[in-house]
């Protein structure tokens, strides 16, 4: 087998070949790595408060909080959120991609929680403008703006990659990973845990992360939603923490 050939995507879309494949490849590390500049590093997702309330204490216990908010919380939502928005984009669908990004915009429980998704989606497609210029994207960028919506870090990824010619499921499963390594990165911090202990919590993740990626393409926006009333709870109780380290 031919290792600079990549074989269909799960989804049917043919696989990207050679070079094509490694520069996504490559488009995926940067733009998902913790060194992006998007000021992921500050936010903890009410992890903060979840740890000062002893509700994680250790890998196992973090492990288990960042694999509801993959299955359960935000990840599921911008996950779903992320499947439209790049199939919008690929198909030229600007009616479905302005519904995505309406309900993107809206779908955070606490005020936190809103800023660390449009913060990000801002950093995200500042940097892509100075660093990668590309005016098809710039063309769905503006119709977020135009609509005076703000993009979600999930938008502003999904059209990115959409847009780039990287396929969906790659796009998905390096965002929802890098969704999940950032807050595991913020609980190493908090706990406080070892970095061994952090990667055995991303270990344990990485089927949680690939369930996810696999089953979002198949939800249909209308049924959009989650289950993690726990993570808005302590995202609340964040904002007025006495002591905090993190903006979420």
């Amino acid at each position: 087998m031919d290792m600079t050939t990549a074989p269909a995507m799960a989804d049917g879309a043919p696989g990207l070949r050679g070079e094509s494949a490694r520069q996504s490849l490559l488009r995926l590390l940067t733009w998902l790595s913790p060194s992006f500049p998007t000021g992921g590093f500050s936010y903890s997702h009410g992890l903060e408060y979840a740890v000062e309330e002893g509700l994680v204490a250790e890998w196992r216990s973090l492990a288990g909080w960042v694999s509801a908010l993959v299955e359960h919380g935000a990840g599921r939502t911008d996950a779903v959120l992320f499947c439209t928005i790049h199939n919008a984009v690929a198909t030229d669908d600007a009616g479905a991609f302005d519904r995505a990004a309406e309900i993107a915009a809206v779908m955070r429980g606490t005020r936190e929680l809103a800023l660390e998704s449009t913060a990000q989606g801002a950093a995200f497609l500042t940097t892509l403008r100075a660093a990668w210029p590309d005016p098809a994207r710039e063309a769905w960028a503006d119709r977020i703006a135009a609509s005076g919506r703000e993009a979600t870090h999930a938008v502003a990824v999904a059209l990115a990659a959409a847009a780039a010619g990287i396929a969906l499921a790659p796009a998905l499963a390096a965002f929802l990973h890098a969704f999940a390594a950032n807050i595991v990165s913020a609980g190493v911090r908090l706990v406080p845990l070892g970095q061994t202990d952090g990667q055995r919590a991303l270990a344990a993740l990485e089927p949680v992360v690939l369930r996810c990626a696999a089953a979002a393409p198949l939800i249909p926006l209308d049924d959009i939603g989650g289950r993690a009333p726990l993570a808005d709870w302590t995202s609340l109780r964040h904002e007025t923490q006495y002591t905090r380290l993190f903006r979420s």
